[in-house]
């Protein structure tokens, strides 16, 4: 395989793959009654997942800007799954926490994931293929390193 041929098959290997992964999880979740959108659900994700969730370091893991998590965050707190409060050591720091309302969307966003990956282990038997699977870390390396 050339270079060229090598690229746009791994282009449009990961666009389609993130795509379909994106669309697949919007339906599900939808199936399920969650009614936000798959961006606002990932600010969710970002928030359980990240160990102190001030708006800097979600912004980070986000790989967003504070602007654009603050607007996400505004509409989160209206729709009443996120709330903040002042960190109690630096007044200037706000801590994001969920509330109560952002359970179930998790516990089903959650479910979608572990389905998700179970049945691409049980089927495509990835859990046998050791080249692959470092080839996704590598690729996860690099990304993480790179951008």
């Amino acid at each position: 395989m050339n270079k060229k041929h090598a690229h746009d098959v791994l282009n449009d290997l990961l666009v389609n793959i993130f795509n379909q992964i994106l669309s697949i999880e919007a339906e599900s979740l939808r199936k399920q009654g969650v009614t936000l959108s798959m961006s606002e659900v990932h600010v969710l994700e970002a928030i359980l997942k990240t160990s102190e969730p001030s708006m800097g370091s979600v912004a980070k893991r986000l790989r967003v800007t504070i602007g654009t998590l603050t607007t996400a965050i505004n509409t989160l707190v209206k729709k009443g799954f996120v709330s903040r409060t002042k960190d109690a050591k630096d007044n200037r720091k706000v801590i994001l926490h969920l509330t109560e309302k952002a359970n179930p969307v998790m516990k089903v966003h959650d479910a979608f994931h572990e389905e998700m990956i179970s049945r691409v282990i049980e089927d495509l038997h990835i859990d046998q293929n050791e080249a692959l699977i470092k080839s996704l870390e590598s690729l996860s390396t690099y990304f993480r390193e790179k951008y």
